[in-house]
């Protein structure tokens, strides 16, 4: 008996009506068509606008009402909010030359809390970044550029320049049996900072290229000492801050100038300094010259400003808006199941994989727009609004806002496609809801709301999928500059980028688990 030969089937249907793009426009059919599931994202979008808008107008800073005199924040080169108070004696400099002293003494005192009403208590030391040493500026002027090689309280020379960098050198103090030498050169736009033990050998502790800088600078020696910082632990986790006012005095001598000096004279400001209504200064610094040596007390930092308003306190809806989401997404998925109807999609498309990848793809863009939509509502009109209410909001640089309103919108996609991955894998709405929530919102919710100690805080940012959050932080952290860097306080333990791929990291391990018991097992 003879068989004839089998004719392999071929499907009937033209090419790429079955392929990918066709699974991805059915899902979209679904998504669309589904009136709640619609509904569930324009909730989502408003829900993260409106409450963001309304935390806003909310808002309202005792300064800039009616007769108010608000101080003016500092702007730096780079455009950020600036602290610029110090003390500091100068001379003009024009072209290249550079300046040299000699720090042999650095002292200081911290007010602490009065133990008697109206008995001051204020009681030696130095704040460990309270600073002392030689500075060239572009100007009297706050927020110029500069740059400066300095001795601190305890973190040993270094050289900062533009408020935000910061270059170390050796570790130690000063005092008279120790003292420290520090120069500054400048060549044209180049800056060198250089320290010494002796005087005679000299180690190059960093450069710095200031664009922009006049011929003529200001050249001399300076003091600086921010408030004492203690952060103390609550009683029911979080932490209490508590800055304390504090200033440092150093003794210059040797101070030696090299190249043109037109003004021939040391000039001494008592860099933004604060004025009084009775025309006094509140906490002003101070400059003696006995013999040679030159004695100057100051306060204050030179660094980047903090204290205001940031543009992503106007996302204080997101948490909210996410929930709405983490549903939508669920049942993006679960509903297929709870109808019986995922076979009949898999049917369709038996490579089962490219189904639920067609379903991350859809949930995740809509999700993106929507989310885009909500926070480019929130973040401008919400800064907008602060503003109007007396709120000093710190500026960003456009790229660092384009950043935190994508970088949200991004946030609010992957989450999604996280939770369609708890839906696919659970297969159960209410397993999958509360879990993508436990993941996700909760431990953000609780490392932000001062309920948890900092450390166990910083590691719910750093190894939960809440990690993401830290893409919409629009200031870093800067080591050198005294700060509660805390996630009450606004500051992640993540990179914003890096904590974004923690997320991304764990939404791509569950969607592989989910794809794995899929093609295993349909329902």
């Amino acid at each position: 008996m003879t068989t004839g030969a089998i004719t392999p089937y071929r499907s009937g249907m033209k090419p790429g009506r079955d392929g990918f793009a066709q699974l991805l426009r059915a899902e979209w059919t679904k998504l669309r068509t589904v009136r709640g599931w619609l509904i569930g994202m324009v909730v989502a979008a408003l829900v993260t606008a409106l409450l963001g808008l309304f935390s806003a107008s909310g808002s309202h800073s005792s300064c800039g009402g009616p007769g108010d005199v608000c101080p003016a924040v500092p702007v730096g080169p780079g455009g950020e909010a600036v602290d610029d108070k110090f003390y500091f004696v100068h001379m003009p400099l024009a072209g290249d030359g550079g300046i040299t002293v000699r720090v042999t003494s650095m002292t200081g005192q911290i007010r602490l809390p009065d133990l008697t009403p109206g008995t001051r208590r204020v009681v030696p030391g130095v704040e460990p970044w309270a600073k002392a040493g030689v500075m060239i500026k572009a100007g009297t002027r706050q927020g110029t550029a500069y740059a400066a090689m300095m001795v601190t309280g305890s973190h040993g020379a270094r050289m900062q320049y533009d408020f935000t960098e910061d270059v170390a050198g050796r570790p130690g103090g000063v005092s008279a049996a120790s003292p420290r030498w520090l120069r500054l050169t400048r060549s044209g736009e180049e800056l060198t900072g250089y320290e010494s033990a002796d005087g005679t050998h000299w180690t190059r502790v960093g450069t710095a290229r200031l664009a922009g800088l006049p011929a003529t600078v200001q050249a001399g020696f300076f003091v600086a000492s921010p408030g004492d910082l203690t952060v103390k632990q609550a009683d029911f986790g979080g932490s209490i801050e508590q800055i304390r006012f504090a200033e440092a005095t150093a003794v210059f001598d040797q101070v030696g100038l090299q190249g043109k000096a037109p003004g021939g004279t040391w000039s001494h400001d008592d860099i933004g300094v604060t004025t009084l209504p009775d025309g006094s200064f509140h906490h002003p610094g101070g400059f003696k010259e006995s013999g040679g040596a030159y004695t100057v007390t100051g306060v204050g930092d030179i660094a980047p400003y903090a204290d205001g308003q940031r543009i992503e306190s106007t996302l204080s809806g997101v948490p909210a808006g996410l929930i709405v989401v983490i549903v939508v997404a669920v049942m993006f998925i679960t509903a297929e199941y709870g109808r019986g109807l995922i076979r009949t999609t898999l049917l369709a498309s038996p490579r089962r994989g490219r189904v639920l990848a067609a379903k991350a793809i859809v949930i995740g863009t809509a999700t993106f727009v929507a989310g885009l939509a909500a926070a480019g509502v929130a973040v401008p009109f919400g800064t907008r609004i602060l503003r109007a209410n007396g709120n000093y909001v710190l500026p960003v640089p456009p790229l660092t806002e384009v950043r935190v309103v994508a970088g949200i919108a991004a946030l609010l996609a992957v989450a999604a496609v996280l939770a369609l991955a708890f839906g696919a894998l659970f297969r159960r709405s209410a397993a999958a809801v509360t879990t993508a929530i436990a993941v996700i919102v909760l431990p953000h919710i609780l490392a932000t709301a001062s309920v948890l100690p900092v450390g166990v805080a910083q590691w719910l940012l750093r190894v939960t999928p809440a990690a993401g959050f830290a893409i919409q932080q629009s200031l870093r952290e800067h080591p050198q500059v005294i700060r509660n860097y805390a996630p009450s306080a606004g500051y992640y333990p993540l990179a914003p980028w890096a904590g974004l791929a923690v997320l991304c990291a764990y939404t791509a391990l569950v969607l592989g688990l989910a794809v794995f018991r899929l093609r295993r097992r349909d329902a």
